[in-house]
This record gives structure tokens, sequence and C-alpha cells, in this order.
């Protein structure tokens, strides 16, 4: 029994032995799978991140780009608005000059009107005309005077 137990327990050693073999190829033929799968799933992630990494630098360009036309808008329509404040601050002075002669002249015609003909040639005539007061061509008497000019007031 001996014999047989001890040729029995051989072969099974021999066979273990194989089976280790091929179970240890197996393994490293999975390794190396595993291995060629990791470093292409690696490389496939390098590729996706670079891409992001393009992608995003195309974003910060046309940002940028965005950016500066929108600050360039901004510049000219600062100095519409400046050009604009600065007609609208000579058309306020105007105003203010051009109010200040009616105002002026609003006075001039009361008191003309409040003189109840006091300058004027009398109330009305015969033939029922106003009286114009000041305001009548008559009382200009410096309109029928003679201009005098001397030689020496043109310069050559």
């Amino acid at each position: 029994m001996a014999s047989s137990s001890g040729t029995s327990s051989g072969t099974s050693l021999i066979q273990n032995s194989g089976s280790e073999e091929d179970l240890q190829g197996l393994m490293d033929q999975r390794k190396r799978k595993r291995m060629i799968s990791n470093r292409e799933s690696a490389r496939r992630s390098r590729m996706r991140k670079q891409k992001h990494l393009d992608d995003l630098m195309a974003q910060v360009a046309q940002l940028s780009k965005d950016n500066n036309q929108i600050i360039s808008s901004l510049n000219i329509t600062t100095q519409h608005f400046l050009n604009i404040e600065a007609d609208n601050s000579i058309l306020r002075a105007q105003v203010g000059e051009l109010s200040h002669r009616l105002q002026s002249l609003n006075e001039i015609i009361t008191f003309l009107n409040n003189s109840n003909g006091v300058f004027g040639a009398g109330e009305t005539s015969t033939f029922a005309e106003p009286n114009y007061g000041l305001l009548n061509p008559l009382n200009f008497s410096y309109l029928n005077q003679p201009i005098m000019a001397a030689a020496d007031m043109f310069p050559y």
C-alpha cells in the first residue's frame, strides 16, 4: 500500500506542479492584459484631460475676446455720454441766457405798456390809430441821423 500511495502522491505532485505552472501562466497573462488595459485607460484619461484643457483654453480665449469687445463698447458709450453731457451743459447755459433775455424783454414790454403813452405822441389820433409810445418808429429820432464814417476807420 505504501508503494501505491507513494506513486499516487508522486503523480499528484507532478499534476499539481503542471497545474501551478498553468495557473501561474494564466495569472501572468491576466496581469499582462490588466496592465495593457490600465495603460489604455490611462491613455484615454490623458486624452480626455487634454481635450478638456484644450476646451477650457478655447473658452478662455473666447471670453477674453468677448470681454475686450464689451470694454471697447463701454468706452465708446462712455465717450458718447460725455459728449452728450457736454452738449447738454451748453444747451442748459443757452436756455438760461435766453430765459434771462426773455425776462428782460417782458419787463421792457410791461414798462412800455404801463407808461400809457407818456413817451408817445398822444392817446390816439382821429383815425383811431393805436398809441405805440416808444415803439412808434417816428419816435426813433436817431434813425433819421446821417451815419458819419472816416477813412481811418477801415484798415487796409
